[in-house]
């Protein structure tokens, strides 16, 4: 266990000294103020209320920071979680989201114990610019009411009727909302500039929000929509259908997946900006701690994000003591400063989430894999457009599967079975071989996907071939498909009294063979290590 869960918190805090403090402390105030208005919008946009999202951050930011395998990792909601949190709210209701939540960590901390960090490292770029660009726009087409100010009782979930509805309710559009929005884009993209120590988004909302309290715009505030936002944290566990279990399954997987697609991505950028190496399994551990903790607390969803881990390095954080402070600074913000969050206008909220989709599309990325691999393009597509029209959980799926086949797909077209017929730096006077020896090379993994081209061609044998030698050198390893279909070649061809010799055959290949039915049809010593035994043996049995 101790190899698998190991956080970094205990290995750098040998020794950690006043000056690092210093720095890990004022990271994580920085880092804290630029969650707080991103944990509230999340929230909002996934349907549930202001407070679960400053909970999330403050319980599974803390948690995340205090076992995760990052230095610098920063936890909490995320812009990826708005489409699955509000699909399960919708379908199961608050108690199957809290119950979904809790599967997920379950799920994470099984992922981190089999060793699955690695494995996670391995999904296709294409699959998650998809889904990524995917859930950006989705994120976007979700702020359109509260942007614009449109007087709308209820938006349908589906894309497509969704901006329907917009459409048909342009009439209705709120001058001062577009205003908020508008200047909330700007400060938050220019603000920066000017102020460089201060986020845009925490600017956007104390400007925007004096504004109205000191105008009276008639605008929706977090007040108007949600009410008061608590200013404590409470613990409820979730009451628990075990008959219908069954039914949280499929998103507490998506969940997990995504939580630690995200996660690990975060974490890999971060090493990449402070030269250092995260540990990944350890990290997927304290993931699912944090989400099977989250919501108990009143929170949703979590996992590493990587806007605000950037900050996190780039003010200066180097430990997880910046982390652990970050979902302090949001704690007292909560407890002291809640009472006033609920003054916030939902139109800021819905320009900083436009930022936030903004950022998130990755349009330049999907334009540059656009115009590179029709494979690469297929995926992409399929993923985004799933993504957007149908549902996250079916797009993961697909994409994964999708991805799967299409690998396996050019696989089968790189590897090859061909005659051996020219002569070579190991084959030395070719010509002087006898007539009734053949020579074949299979090149590439002996799987299914290439099986049966292999049967095939060396089923295209000439008549007169008395003895064939198959080089499989190259062959890394053969499965159960490969193992079938090669066992049918070797029936057929002893049928047409031709024998078989392989050379070259690995370790690996070799023991496969010999558990495998071919031991009934092809002897030990038919199975050879070098090609010049095999030539020898075949010119025997000429």
């Amino acid at each position: 266990m101790n190899s698998i869960f190991k956080p970094k918190l205990f290995s750098v805090l040998k020794g950690y000294n006043s000056q690092s403090f210093q720095k890990d402390l004022f990271a994580g105030i920085i880092v804290g103020i630029v969650a707080l208005p991103l944990a509230i919008a999340f929230a909002v946009a996934s349907g549930v209320s202001p407070e679960k999202g400053l909970i999330t951050a403050i319980v599974a930011g803390f948690l995340i920071s205090f076992l995760g395998g990052s230095r610098v990792q920063i936890g909490g909601p995320t812009g990826a979680f708005i489409v699955i949190v509000y699909g399960i709210l919708q379908q199961f209701g608050l108690e199957g989201l809290m119950i979904s939540t809790f599967l997920a960590g379950i799920i994470l901390v099984l992922f981190g114990m089999l060793r699955l960090g690695a494995i996670l490292k391995f999904i296709p770029h294409p699959l998650i610019v998809g889904f990524t660009s995917g859930i950006a726009l989705v994120i976007f087409s979700t702020q359109i009411k509260a942007a614009l100010g449109l007087n709308i009782d209820s938006v349908p979930s589906e894309f497509i009727e969704k901006w329907v509805c917009y459409f048909s309710n342009l009439n209705s559009f709120n001058l001062y909302a577009i205003a908020i929005s508008g200047g909330t884009i700007l400060i938050s993209l220019y603000a920066g500039k000017l102020i460089p120590k201060i986020p845009g988004s925490f600017i956007a909302i104390i400007v925007t929000t004096l504004l109205v309290q000191v105008l009276q715009l008639p605008v929706n505030t977090i007040e108007s929509v949600y009410g008061n936002i608590p200013n404590s944290i409470g613990f409820d566990l979730p009451d628990i259908d075990w008959s219908l279990i069954h039914n949280y399954f499929e998103p507490a997987l998506t969940i997990a997946i995504l939580g630690a697609i995200e996660s690990l991505l975060s974490a890999v950028v971060a090493d990449g900006m402070i030269g250092g190496n995260h540990r990944s399994n350890t990290e997927l551990i304290a993931q699912g701690i944090a989400n099977i903790f989250s919501p108990v607390f009143g929170g949703i969803p979590a996992t590493g994000a990587i806007a605000r881990t950037a900050t996190n390095v780039k003010n200066g954080g180097r430990t997880p003591i910046a982390g652990i402070v970050h979902a302090l600074t949001l704690l007292l913000i909560m407890l002291v400063f809640g009472k006033w969050a609920k003054l916030i206008p939902m139109s800021c909220l819905a320009g900083i989430l436009i930022v936030v989709s903004y950022n998130m599309s990755e349009w330049r990325t999907f334009r540059s894999i656009m115009k590179g691999s029709r494979f690469d393009i297929i995926v992409l597509l399929t993923t985004f457009l799933l993504t957007v029209l149908v549902d996250l959980t079916i797009a993961i799926e697909i994409g994964i599967v999708l991805a799967a086949l299409i690998f396996m797909y050019r696989m089968s077209k790189i590897n090859g079975v061909m005659p051996v017929e020219s002569e070579s730096d190991e084959i030395q006077n070719y010509n002087l071989i006898p007539k009734e020896i053949e020579i074949y090379e299979i090149s590439g993994p002996f799987f299914f996907a290439a099986a049966k081209r292999y049967q095939e061609t060396l089923r295209e044998l000439k008549h007169s071939t008395s003895v064939l030698i198959i080089r499989m050198r190259h062959v890394p390893f053969i499965d159960a498909t490969g193992i079938r279909n090669f066992t049918e070649i070797i029936k057929t061809l002893k049928k047409k009294k031709t024998k078989v010799i392989l050379s070259g055959v690995n370790k690996e290949v070799k023991h496969e063979l010999k558990r495998s039915e071919i031991a009934n049809y092809l002897s030990e010593e038919d199975i050879l290590d070098n090609f010049e035994d095999a030539l020898h043996l075949a010119k025997k049995k000429v």
